[in-house]
C-alpha cells in the first residue's frame, strides 16, 4: 500500500479567497445552512434519539432479566447500543460551521470509534433482518441454525467491525500524527482508499445482502404453515421501516463520500457547495441513528407494549387523583353546608 501525501488538502471555506460579491454571499449562505441544520439536529433529534435509546435499553434488559429472551430482541439491543454510540460521537458537529481542532492521532482515534459504531450497526442489522426472514423458512437450514446462537453471532459482528475499523484507522494516514488539523469523523486528510473501503464494506456489501434477503423473501415460496407475506411484514414493521431508513440515508452519505474521493484523486479541494453537501450528508447520517431508535420504540411490539402500559398507568393514576380531589371537594362542601 502506497503512502499518500495529503498535506495539500483543506476545506474550501477555510482556504479559498473570495473575491466576488457572489462568492461571499454563497459562502455566508452555506455557513448559515450548516449552522441551522446543526442546531435543529442537536435540539430535536439528539434528545429524542437518546430518550428512545435509553427506554429501549431499559425495556430489553427488563425483559431479559424476566427470561423473555428472543433472538430478535438481543440483536436489536446490540443495534441500539451501536446507535447510541453514534449519537454521542455526533456531538462533534456542535462546532459547525467550524470544525474540531485536533491532532491527526486524536482525529484517527475518533474516526476509529465512529467507524466501529457505523460498521457494527450496519452488520448487526443485516443479522437482524436475516434472522427475521429465516423465520418464514424451515428451521433445519444451516443458516437458520447459525442464527440460533445470538451471542456467537454478536461476537462475530463485533470482531468483524473491529477489524474493519482498524483498517480504516490505518487508511486515515500513518504520517504526521503530531500535526493539528480540522477534524471530522471521516477525516478530510484520509487517503482515498479510506473512502473506497468504507463504501465497499459499509454500504456496498450490506446493501447487496439486504437485496438478497428481500429477493429470497419475495421470490421463495414459504412452507404451508408459514404466515402470509403481508402478515409477516405487518408483524415486524419496525425492522422493515429501519431497513428503508438506513438504505436511503446511507446511500446519500456514501455517494458524497465517493464524490470526495473523486476530488482527492483529481487533487482538487472542491467548492464551498461541495463542502456544504458533505456536511448535510453527515448530519443526515446521524439523524438516521436517532430515527431508527424512535422506530424501534414506537413499532417493535415488546417496546410498544411497554410504552402503552406506562401511558395507561399514568392515565389511571391521573384519573384516580382527579377522582380523589373531586371526592375531597364534595366532602368539604357538605361539611361547610352543615
Amino acid at each position: 500500500m502506497t503512502s499518500h501525501n495529503m498535506t495539500w488538502i483543506s476545506y474550501p471555506s477555510k482556504s479559498q479567497p473570495f473575491t466576488s460579491q457572489e462568492e461571499i454571499e454563497a459562502f455566508i449562505a452555506s455557513q448559515n445552512i450548516i449552522s441551522r441544520l446543526m442546531h435543529c439536529y442537536i435540539a430535536f433529534f439528539v434528545p429524542t434519539g437518546l430518550t428512545a435509546g435509553i427506554c429501549i435499553l431499559i425495556i430489553f434488559i427488563k425483559n431479559y432479566l424476566q427470561n423473555k429472551r428472543q433472538r430478535l430482541d438481543l440483536f436489536l439491543l446490540h443495534f441500539t447500543i451501536s446507535n447510541i454510540i453514534m449519537i454521542f460521537l455526533s456531538f462533534t458537529v456542535i462546532t459547525r460551521p467550524d470544525y474540531l481542532i485536533a491532532t491527526h492521532l486524536a482525529c484517527s482515534v475518533l474516526s476509529f470509534f465512529f467507524n466501529f459504531g457505523y460498521f457494527n450497526s450496519q452488520y448487526v442489522f443485516i443479522l437482524t433482518l436475516l434472522t427475521l426472514l429465516l423465520e418464514r423458512f424451515p428451521p433445519g437450514t444451516a443458516l437458520c441454525r447459525a442464527t440460533q446462537r445470538p451471542t456467537l453471532c454478536a461476537v462475530f459482528v463485533l470482531t468483524y467491525s473491529f477489524c474493519l475499523s482498524l483498517t480504516e484507522a490505518v487508511l486515515v494516514g500513518t504520517d504526521n500524527y503530531q500535526l493539528e488539523a480540522r477534524c471530522q469523523l471521516d477525516p478530510l486528510f484520509a487517503w482515498p482508499e479510506y473512502e473506497i473501503v468504507k463504501f465497499t464494506f459499509g454500504f456496498g456489501i450490506p446493501s447487496l445482502l439486504q437485496i438478497v434477503c428481500f429477493t429470497v423473501l419475495l421470490a421463495k415460496e414459504a412452507p404451508a404453515g408459514a404466515p402470509a407475506l403481508q402478515q409477516h411484514i405487518c408483524t415486524y414493521p419496525a425492522v422493515y421501516a429501519i431497513s428503508l431508513t438506513i438504505f436511503v440515508c446511507r446511500l446519500f452519505y456514501n455517494i458524497m463520500v465517493l464524490f470526495r474521493t473523486t476530488l482527492k484523486l483529481q487533487r482538487s479541494i472542491g467548492t464551498t457547495k461541495n463542502e456544504l453537501v458533505m456536511n448535510i450528508a453527515e448530519i443526515v447520517l446521524f439523524c438516521e441513528s436517532c430515527a431508527s431508535l424512535v422506530v424501534i420504540l414506537c413499532f417493535h411490539k415488546p417496546c410498544k407494549d411497554e410504552v402503552l402500559k406506562v401511558i395507561q398507568k399514568c392515565r389511571r393514576n391521573t384519573s384516580a387523583s382527579n377522582h380523589l380531589e373531586i371526592s375531597e371537594t364534595a366532602t368539604t362542601h357538605r361539611s361547610g353546608s352543615q
